[in-house]
């Protein structure tokens, strides 16, 4: 495997392109039931749907470290495509949205609950006091339990957009199925994470528009959202997320 040419990094992870694939190569002692399980989300989506998405190529170790090998896919990421050419952001967001409420429109029987999962991450962050996580996990009880293809993590940097005009979308790690409006909610949090309130604000009235979901029962996701992000540990999001879990009126 070729590990010169680097063309994301992440916490724990680097991801490279080797000729025709890409290599993510995670940091040694990652879990291997998480790699074992982001290879097998995006075995299923790709099984089970007509989604766009990189086909798995491999899981395999190099040098003690392990990786999931995918088909490279070429285009340009739809973030760069928005900060590149401003006067068309209208038309970005258009697709960004259109593609999200596609991945929303499937059915992957065998991914995990979202609800189910959420509720796990709750109860694990030791961080958050317990009449707040008490607030948090009733809610969340409360909410509807769907079933629709929720990415997790969609975000336009993991939009690819090829030189046909079509996309593809990139990194299923956080796929589960359950409340279309806990996917939109994260989307928003992670546009307001990325420092783009006002694009944030663009994107929720849209994707409430073209869904007819109303701003409020997304808006109502956001509190949980926020606090399962706490859990993957990144100090520069904390206070953000803290912010937003500790509304007063959840909705």
């Amino acid at each position: 495997m070729n590990l010169d040419n680097v063309i994301a990094e992440r916490a724990r992870k680097t991801v490279y392109r080797d000729g025709q694939n890409t290599i993510k190569l995670f940091e040694e002692n990652y879990p291997t039931s998480n790699v074992l399980n982001e290879a097998l989300n995006q075995a299923r989506v790709e099984e089970n749907t007509d989604i766009n998405i990189p086909n798995l190529v491999e899981v395999c170790k190099v040098e003690n470290r392990w990786a999931l090998v995918s088909e490279y896919v070429e285009g340009t990421p739809l973030d760069k495509l928005i900060a590149e050419y401003p006067e068309k952001e209208d038309e970005y967001l258009n697709l960004f949205v259109d593609t999200q409420l596609n991945i929303l429109s499937k059915n992957v029987p065998m991914l995990n609950r979202l609800k189910e999962k959420y509720k796990r991450k709750i109860n694990e962050e030791q961080s958050i006091d317990y009449n707040t996580k008490y607030e948090l996990l009733q809610r969340l009880e409360g909410y509807s339990t769907h079933s629709k293809v929720c990415h997790g993590d969609y975000n336009p940097s993991n939009v690819i957009v090829k030189e046909d005009g079509s996309v593809a979308i990139l990194d299923w790690a956080h796929v589960t199925k359950g409340n279309a409006s806990a996917d939109i909610a994260n989307t928003y949090l992670l546009f307001i994470i990325d420092g783009k309130k006002d694009l944030a604000e663009k994107y929720i009235s849209l994707i409430s528009e073209k869904s007819k979901i109303s701003r409020a029962n997304i808006q109502r996701w956001i509190p949980i959202v926020a606090a399962v992000r706490l859990t993957y540990g990144n100090p520069n999001e904390e206070e953000l997320l803290r912010n937003f879990i500790n509304v007063v009126d959840f909705g």
